[in-house]
């Protein structure tokens, strides 16, 4: 595998000299190896991971000058063929490890915290304010109201995992999707770029330098509700630093009741992808709480 990656590249940028190569992570949707300790390239697997990197490819290259933190900028990009195996691209490495919540909780002194709330804040401010001539072109065929989404959302949920749940579950989940679906105030939220997945493992951290360096993985972007990166916050790092963050956010109290319903759905989506994916381990860590 790592050979013919390595014959592809040389193949399509013969100027790039590879020293070393090695393999960084095999997922599900994409291999992923580390050229001359500097260079990331992913090779999507299947046909539909080809067409969402394809969308990321083309999103990245068009915000990759407003954001305010780095994030991949597409560098060597082939989508000639089309085929798995034979897609990829290529960006530099951003410098930095996974914000995970325990680096967090290392960081003692409340102006640093205040800092690291304003990197993300900010940065989140920056991509929802993303201009929409830059992203009509990219996302128009999948343009969906929220209560759409939504109410998709509920409908695979009610299909594919109700009948493993306790019945005061399915419940407790029906009574939380109708709150939402019901309330006037959710009928009119204003669309924007989201980054789709602004969870600790896509948030990278200099820890010498106690602050963010980067954030990665924009496969899951699209048009959508504002809020729910603000929910990865929440699940990631827990109620005290999303309260600094909602402060920092414009107008964050008028979001935060729809914040704490897509949070209160992550892991009913973890079950889902496990559902979808053949992925046990995730069904099993999403349903633990509605079995």
């Amino acid at each position: 595998m790592i050979a013919s990656y390595k014959k592809l590249i040389e193949q399509k940028y013969p100027e790039l000299v590879i020293e070393h190569i090695e393999p960084n992570t095999i997922g599900q949707n994409n291999d992923v190896v580390i050229i001359n300790n500097s260079l990331v390239f992913r090779f999507p697997k299947y046909e539909e991971g080809i067409r969402q990197l394809k969308r990321e490819t083309e999103l990245l290259e068009a915000i990759c000058h407003q954001t305010p933190l780095p994030i991949p900028v597409p560098k060597y990009v082939s989508f000639d063929s089309m085929v798995p195996g034979q897609v990829f691209t290529g960006y530099r490495l951003i410098a930095g490890a996974p914000f995970w919540k325990e680096e967090l909780d290392r960081v003692q002194d409340k102006e640093a915290r205040h800092r690291i709330a304003s990197q993300l804040v900010t940065f989140l401010i920056e991509l929802h304010g993303t201009k929409g001539e830059l992203i009509e072109p990219i996302f128009k065929q999948e343009r969906k109201s929220i209560l759409e989404m939504v109410e998709q959302l509920y409908e695979s949920i009610e299909k594919k995992l109700f009948s493993y749940m306790r019945n005061d579950a399915k419940e407790k989940v029906t009574h939380n999707f109708r709150v939402f679906l019901d309330n006037e105030k959710n009928h009119a939220v204003k669309q924007t770029l989201i980054h789709g997945d602004f969870g600790t493992g896509n948030i990278l951290w200099d820890a010498d330098a106690c602050a963010i360096s980067g954030i990665i993985d924009f496969g899951g972007s699209g048009l959508g509700d504002p809020a729910y990166d603000l929910a990865g916050i929440l699940a990631g790092y827990g109620e005290e630093f999303y309260e600094e963050c909602i402060r920092l956010y414009p107008d964050g109290e008028d979001i935060s009741e729809r914040v704490r319903f897509y949070r209160s759905t992550f892991a009913l989506q973890e079950a889902l992808h496990g559902v979808d994916n053949n992925d046990p381990e995730a069904f099993e860590c999403g349903m633990k709480d509605y079995c």
